[in-house]
């Protein structure tokens, strides 16, 4: 069985030469001249790392994904060239990996080898790169991680469509050139006829989703004196699309026999029958950037009322296929053609409401839509704006999922619909003046607890603490009540079997010494200065380990003191 394994966006092997900026000429990115680093932000999740390079309007993006490095690669704007690379704090599955690129950004998705196991940091090595930083506005706890990882590794991929070929399924669809790549579970013998069959559900509904941004281009909204154009918001570009997927055999899609290989079968590209590319679209819901600030709520209402007319007129949706060189491609919307274009172009006329170049699948006309509704508007990029909507069948089941929770409201909060927020609302003011009211015990606690220490006269220079319900505070309290000029705290909150939070002060100097250590053997991630250092740990059945380590490191120093 051929595996289609994963490649870079060129395809090319980088060298390995780290340059700093002010270096001299060297062939690093295809050409000579100088680079430097772009700026980059990562954060973890249990089966993926996520590493952002922040470059704004890139060129000639290469990413080269290894087992134990990446390699990054572009021009900027300005023809900057751009070269990072990074060796991994663990291993990852290069062929399980992707990359997108954005206007702004090109993020990179690392498929962990060892999954639910925590990174507490992104290089090999401890010492990090001045151009390399933690995004906390992303880094989050795992408790919902199962969904919510999976959520975010499905927007590095676009919808297509699924079914089978003769009988085996089809895991996944994708672009290359003018050809459509399958990815089976098992190869297809050469020469055998090659029948498929659509998943019908699936493809109706990205149809319904792809078809529903279309109908909303160019309509005029109240108290706006110009048209105002909506972009689908793909999570990707158009025609940037992933490369493989592990352990599936490739299928080439050009026709009806396989001629070429055990697991390549030919069609025409431009066939009916052949899968085609689709955007992102969501999961759930889709979403539709606006290039202004925000809407009216009169605005939004206009909208939804008017393309839901348009719905119920049942305006036609047409397509049409014509040459490169035909004088209605400069005419039509469009966001330009890919690098590996091939064949004719697909024009989609909505009559009277749009007409753009699209290669998605659109129903034939807006009543297949059967309703849009607008859920609403949330900030996006500067001086943007996200319309969130649903289409279609997702209606339906927007709709059960509305009730389904709106009846296990009622049950917990014991009151209708109409009252849910205001007993919500009885509720979080409650729990706000309890955990108020075990703040100020825990900080009672935590004073006591350090008074008894010192007034212990056989104390020693270590104190360690575990409190399955504390937090920093707690821990930071008892530290200044003890005072850590002369001894040595480890203090440390969260339940014992699980992750939970840690502390270790004392002096200057063994603080910064142990305390990377610390956070190594208790498998987290933290900073420190000043004498404190701390952090999350996702280890702490290892806390005996760390209270050993500290002993001996305190033992050793007394020693080099006599």
């Amino acid at each position: 069985m051929k595996t289609f394994s994963h490649s870079s966006t060129s395809g090319a092997q980088l060298g390995t030469l780290t340059v700093e900026q002010g270096c001299p000429d060297l062939d690093l990115v295809g050409r000579s001249g100088c680079s430097r680093p772009a700026k980059a932000l990562w954060f973890d999740r249990s089966k993926f790392v996520f590493l952002n390079f922040m470059v704004e309007d890139s060129k000639d993006v290469r990413v080269d994904i290894q087992e134990d490095k990446l390699i990054f690669s572009c021009k900027s704007a300005d023809d900057t060239d751009i070269y990072n690379e990074i060796h991994f704090f663990d291993k990852v599955q290069p062929k399980d990996s992707r990359e997108r690129r954005y206007d702004r950004t090109i993020n990179v998705l690392l498929r962990k080898m060892k999954e639910n196991v925590a990174w507490p940091r992104m290089t090999k090595d401890t010492g990090k790169p001045i151009w390399l930083a933690v995004d906390f506005d992303n880094w989050r706890d795992w408790e919902t991680e199962e969904e919510e990882g999976m959520a975010e590794y499905e927007k590095y991929l676009d919808p297509d469509d699924r079914g089978v070929v003769n009988d085996i399924p089809v895991l996944r669809v994708t672009r290359q050139g003018a050809d459509a790549l399958h990815f089976v579970t098992s190869p297809l013998p050469e020469g055998c006829e090659a029948h498929m069959k659509v998943d019908w559900e699936r493809r109706f509904d990205h149809m319904q989703q792809h078809s529903a941004p279309s109908s909303t281009s160019r309509l005029r909204l109240p108290e706006w004196s110009e048209e105002v154009p909506f972009i689908v918001h793909p999570n990707v570009l158009p025609h940037d699309l992933p490369a493989a997927l592990l352990g599936v055999a490739e299928v080439l899609i050009q026709g009806s026999r396989i001629v070429q290989a055990p697991n390549r079968v030919d069609l025409p590209s431009s066939s009916p029958s052949a899968l085609m590319q689709i955007r992102e679209l969501g999961r759930q819901r889709s979403v539709i950037e606006l290039d202004t600030p925000g809407l009216k709520p009169e605005q939004l209402e206009f909208l939804e009322r008017t393309v839901n007319e348009k719905i119920r007129a049942s305006v036609p949706v047409n397509v049409r296929e014509v040459s490169v060189d035909d004088p209605l491609v400069e005419q039509v919307r469009s966001r330009g053609l890919p690098d590996d274009h091939a064949g004719p172009i697909r024009i989609i006329e909505i009559e009277g409401i749009d007409s753009n170049m699209c290669c998605g699948t659109h129903v034939s006309n807006l009543s297949h839509l059967q309703a849009i509704k607008i859920l609403g508007v949330e900030k996006g990029k500067k001086n943007k704006s996200n319309l969130i909507f649903i289409a279609g069948n997702r209606i339906l089941q927007y709709t059960d999922k509305c009730f389904s929770v709106e009846k296990a409201l009622n049950s917990l909060l014991k009151t209708g619909p109409e009252e849910h927020v205001e007993a919500v609302d009885k509720i979080q003011k409650s729990v706000k003046m309890l955990q108020k009211s075990n703040l100020n015990l825990l900080r009672d606690l935590a004073v006591l607890t350090a008074q008894a220490f010192k007034s212990d006269p056989k104390r020693g220079k270590l104190f360690t603490l575990h409190r399955k319900d504390g937090d920093n505070e707690f821990m930071n309290i008892i530290a200044n009540e003890i005072g850590t000029e002369e001894t040595l705290i480890f203090l440390t909150v969260g339940d014992e079997k699980a992750a939970g939070l840690f502390l270790l002060a004392g002096p200057v100097e063994m603080v910064e010494s142990l305390g990377p250590r610390v956070s190594e053997m208790l498998e987290g991630k933290g900073a420190g200065k000043n004498g404190r250092y701390q952090g999350r740990a996702n280890r702490m059945s290892r806390r005996s380990e760390v209270t050993a380590l500290l002993q001996e490191s305190l033992e050793l120093h007394s020693q080099q003191e006599e």
